[in-house]
């Protein structure tokens, strides 16, 4: 019973300390003219940070400046490096991927089902 009692301490503590330093990191990096988003999810650029009063100034699209908590930014948004390539245009679509049917050329592209569903009376 106290070994349980005394990893679930341990547990305790080694989070305490994991998002203390998570906190720390994250302070470290919310700087002006960093990308972040905030806890309820507005992307935008810091243009100032008031140590005193706990502000930021916020700038979400050009000319529009918020005024937000400093603790309301919740990450700091980093570039993604996502300038791949498609492989194939034109191949097969892959594993439940959703393709939209188009008609072959020459047919008309009516729906000719109705649209009333069938009843069972």
């Amino acid at each position: 019973m106290l070994a349980v009692l005394a990893v679930l301490i341990f547990f305790m503590f080694r989070n305490s300390r994991k998002r203390k330093a998570d906190a720390e990191q994250l302070q470290a990096k919310v700087q002006p003219g960093a990308k972040v988003m905030t806890n309820f999810g507005l992307f935008g650029t810091i243009l100032s940070i008031d140590e005193e009063e706990n502000q930021v100034l916020l700038e979400t699209s050009p000319g529009t400046v918020l005024t937000v908590h400093r603790q309301t930014v919740a990450r700091v948004v980093e570039a993604s490096e996502t300038d791949e390539a498609p492989e194939s245009l034109g191949s097969e679509p892959e594993f439940g991927e959703r393709v939209a049917d188009e008609p072959a050329e020459g047919t008309p592209s009516t729906d000719e089902t109705p649209d009333a569903k069938k009843s069972d009376d």
